[in-house]
């Protein structure tokens, strides 16, 4: 058993060792709670920022997309379903205004999918009409531009075909989802996101070679990701990704290690 001594040679007290793990386990804690309240803040800001600017020129696309995009991070944070139905609600608001006006635009087909997202995380019965609209947002958007967002439109498609129960009850499928989240790591291989969806996939359908492939393939791209995806505004993603990245690892690792033989009786 591990124990905290900083005097080699010296007997550990086992209270003192103790008391040590949980203090360290309640840094850890702290710390990442406070990281948490550090991105709430920023997305608070962010939500705050681009709505005055949508406020202002409400027929400006860019704008109303950019205040939905920051609806969706700021919805992340919210502590209530409520809060989280009144925020995304005005992304959906301001999506369906700039769809029904320039329907081209793939932005907002996008994020207008992406509310509905944290919408239908709030509902039970209507939840399946949103995902069904979340499907048809999702496909525009890849169509007007696949390429958006780093394959954004190909990479939710591919969760919500994985996530979502399958028929009769709903969209889900495993051959679906494995088609679009391919094609997000094909359309976009830089992004360490895609190949992470598509390893934490195997991993869910207990395909461990592949999944193995997939991380080995993260990491050789990590390097030059860490150069391309920099500032405050990548510090919540490379949080989460590093977080996702050391689980599905640990995951692989107790799925290819050896089954123990069972103890011989005496």
């Amino acid at each position: 058993m591990a124990t905290f001594n900083s005097h080699p040679g010296r007997p550990t007290n086992p209270k003192l060792a103790v008391a040590g793990l949980f203090l360290l386990t309640s840094l850890l804690l702290s710390a990442g709670e406070d990281q948490k309240k550090i991105f709430a803040a920023r997305a608070e800001t962010e939500f705050q920022r681009t709505k005055k600017q949508y406020q202002a020129d409400a027929n400006n696309s860019t704008n109303a997309w950019q205040f939905a995009r920051t609806c969706y991070d700021f919805a992340d944070f919210a502590t209530s379903d409520s809060e989280r139905a009144d925020i995304a609600n005005q992304g959906i608001a301001a999506c369906r205004q700039t769809t029904a006006r320039e329907p081209k635009i793939a932005a907002g087909h996008y994020y207008l999918a992406m509310d509905l997202g944290q919408l239908a995380r709030t509902e039970l019965l209507g939840a399946l009409k949103l995902v069904r609209e979340m499907e048809r947002e999702f496909k525009t958007a890849a169509e007007l531009d696949a390429q958006f967002d780093f394959a954004g439109p190909e990479r939710n498609l591919g969760l919500l075909y994985r996530d979502a129960p399958g028929w009769p009850a709903s969209i889900g499928s495993k051959r679906k989802a494995r088609t679009y989240l391919e094609l997000a790591v094909k359309l976009a291989p830089a992004y360490p996101e895609n190949h992470l969806n598509l390893a934490e996939s195997h991993l869910q359908w207990h395909e461990s070679d592949t999944a193995k492939s997939e991380l080995n393939a993260l990491d050789a791209l990590l390097p030059a990701a860490r150069t391309n995806f920099t500032g405050t505004q990548w510090e919540q993603s490379w949080d989460d990704w590093t977080t996702r990245r050391v689980a599905a690892r640990k995951k692989l690792e107790e799925i290819s290690a050896p089954e123990k033989p069972p103890k011989s009786g005496r």
